[in-house]
């Protein structure tokens, strides 16, 4: 069945990826693999879908909007096996999904609303150990944010959370005309690889989102006093951070250590 041009909602923040060029060098950087248990986040028009299940013969798209899941069952039928989850992406569970799959791990892809492109990438990185990578299509600002480093002006919370659970790899640029209708900010598609087990930090997950979040919550103080409601100065020194300096320079390492100082303060009490 033929199915007339989606009409793109704002409410969901629905720019639909058109350009073939693009298209191609996104599906070439995920390489699906015949067998990969495939997510798809927002899968819109499917124009991202259908070359992936093409090849992986298999995906599941999570999608909000049903008046999209019709026309991307019909495109479907005959490509492959497409399963649509109905539900807001940052109330799946994904390591369920893989569980209930039995694959030990997901391989994630998405065009995601920028609206709320923070809040499913920190979804995402909660079940890094169930996945395998994940490939995205962001705002060119929040791929900045997230692969940026100590001393940069973007580095912060989304710098630090990201990088102590996954390598961030930019990829490459999308211009507004790639998409219906045109977005008013350039795009950039990121690859995240979340660490090995080995690699990871083991710091109190809660406790060291409670550091960064206060260490960056006023970018402009100093440590001691930005986490002077966690961890006094010399609290701080114990961690071998100086308290003098401001969140922008320490390393994602220097947090978990803070956090992991915050642990102790705390079980002594």
């Amino acid at each position: 069945m033929n199915h007339a041009p989606a009409r793109p909602k704002k409410s969901f923040g629905q720019h639909f990826l058109h350009d073939r060029r693009y298209i191609d060098d996104i599906v070439r950087a995920i390489a699906p693999r015949t067998g990969d248990f495939l997510v798809e986040i927002g899968p819109g028009e499917g124009a991202l879908t259908m070359p992936l299940l093409a090849v992986a013969r298999s995906l599941t798209a999570i999608e909000l909007d049903t008046d999209l899941i019709p026309a991307l069952k019909d495109r479907a039928a005959g490509v492959g096996e497409l399963a649509v989850i109905h539900a807001d992406v940052l109330k799946v569970d994904f390591a369920a999904l893989a569980h209930r799959h039995g694959v030990a791990r997901l391989r994630i892809a998405g065009n995601l609303p920028y609206y709320i492109s923070s809040p499913i990438l920190f979804h995402c990185v909660e079940y890094a150990a169930a996945i395998e990578d994940m490939h995205f299509m962001l705002q060119k600002e929040v791929v900045e944010r997230m692969a940026a480093e100590p001393g940069s002006k973007v580095y912060g919370r989304l710098s630090v959370m990201l990088q102590l659970a996954c390598r961030v790899v930019p990829l490459f640029e999308v211009p507004p005309q790639a998409f219906r209708p045109p977005p008013k900010v350039d795009s950039a598609v990121v690859r995240l690889i979340p660490l090995a087990p080995h690699e990871r930090h083991d710091a109190d997950p809660e406790l060291l989102h409670a550091v960064v979040k206060a260490a960056f919550g006023q970018r402009r103080k100093t440590l001691g006093n930005a986490l002077r409601q966690l961890l006094d100065a010399d609290a701080i020194r114990s961690a071998d951070v100086d308290p003098r300096v401001r969140a922008e320079t320490l390393a994602p390492e220097d947090f978990v250590r803070l956090a992991k100082r915050l642990a102790k303060r705390l079980a002594a009490r």
